[in-house]
C-alpha cells in the first residue's frame, strides 16, 4: 500500500489525552498535515522538539512539569526559527501575552479547534500570523503597549527561566529532591533559586508563591 508523504510534519502538545489524540486523529486526515510525535507536558515537548525537529509545534499553556510559555522560551531559545502555534482554552490577557512575547506564531482558542486549527497550521507554515477573532484585540493591544512600554519595575521582577520552572513546581507542591531531579541540577541550586525568588518578588511564603503564580499565568487553579 502506497503512503503519502505529509508536507507539514507536526509535534502536538497537550496534557489531556482524550484531547490529544482527537487532535491527531483530525489533523491526520489533512492530505498535507501529519503528527509526527505527541507531548503531554512542556518538558517532553523540548526534548521531542530536538529529536523529531516538526515544522509546526502546536503547544497547549497549563501543563504539569513546564507550562508552555516556558517551553517555548526554551525551544525558540535552541531554534529561533521554530514555528509554535499555541492552542488553549485561556483567552484572558494574561496568557496571550506571555505567549506572544515567548515567541509563538499564532494563538488559537480551543473552542475553535476542530474548526479553525488545520487552516491555522498552514498560514504559520507559510510564514503567516494567526489569531482566533475572538481575542484580535488583545493581540493588537499586547503589539501597541509592547511599543510603548516603560515599565522598569516588571524588568526588576523579571524572573529567568529556571526560576520561574522553580515557581511552577513550588505552586504544584513539589518539594526540592523533585525539582532537583527533573531540572538535572543540585539541591543546593534549587534553593539558591527559592531564595532568588522570595527576594525578586518580596514573597516569603509558598502560599504567596502560589498566588502570584496563579496571578501571572504559571499555574492555572
Amino acid at each position: 500500500m502506497k503512503t503519502t508523504q505529509k508536507n507539514i510534519r507536526i509535534l502536538l502538545v497537550d496534557d489531556h489525552k482524550m484531547l490529544l489524540h482527537s487532535l491527531k486523529e483530525a489533523i491526520d486526515q489533512e492530505l498535507d498535515l501529519g503528527v509526527v510525535a505527541l507531548a503531554e507536558n512542556g518538558r517532553e515537548a523540548v526534548k521531542l522538539a530536538q529529536k523529531y525537529d516538526p515544522d509546526i509545534i502546536i503547544m497547549d499553556i497549563s501543563m504539569p512539569e513546564l507550562n508552555g510559555i516556558e517551553a517555548v522560551r526554551k525551544i525558540i531559545k535552541e531554534k529561533p526559527q521554530q514555528k509554535i502555534l499555541t492552542l488553549s482554552m485561556h483567552a484572558d490577557k494574561h496568557y496571550i501575552i506571555g505567549m506572544l512575547r515567548a515567541g509563538v506564531s499564532g494563538y488559537v482558542l480551543k473552542t475553535n479547534a476542530f474548526e479553525e486549527l488545520a487552516c491555522a497550521i498552514r498560514q504559520v507554515a507559510e510564514g503567516n500570523f494567526y489569531v482566533s477573532p475572538e481575542i484580535t484585540g488583545v493581540v493588537i493591544d499586547t503589539a501597541i503597549n509592547d511599543a510603548n512600554s516603560s515599565d522598569t519595575e516588571e524588568k526588576e521582577k523579571e524572573l529567568s527561566s529556571r526560576e520561574v520552572e522553580v515557581l511552577q513546581f513550588i505552586a504544584e507542591g513539589k518539594d526540592n529532591s523533585y525539582m532537583a531531579d527533573k531540572m538535572g541540577i543540585s539541591k543546593r541550586t534549587v534553593e539558591i533559586h527559592r531564595q532568588n525568588l522570595r527576594k525578586k518578588l518580596g514573597i516569603d511564603t509558598v502560599a504567596e508563591l502560589t498566588r502570584y503564580a496563579v496571578k501571572r499565568g504559571i499555574v492555572s487553579l
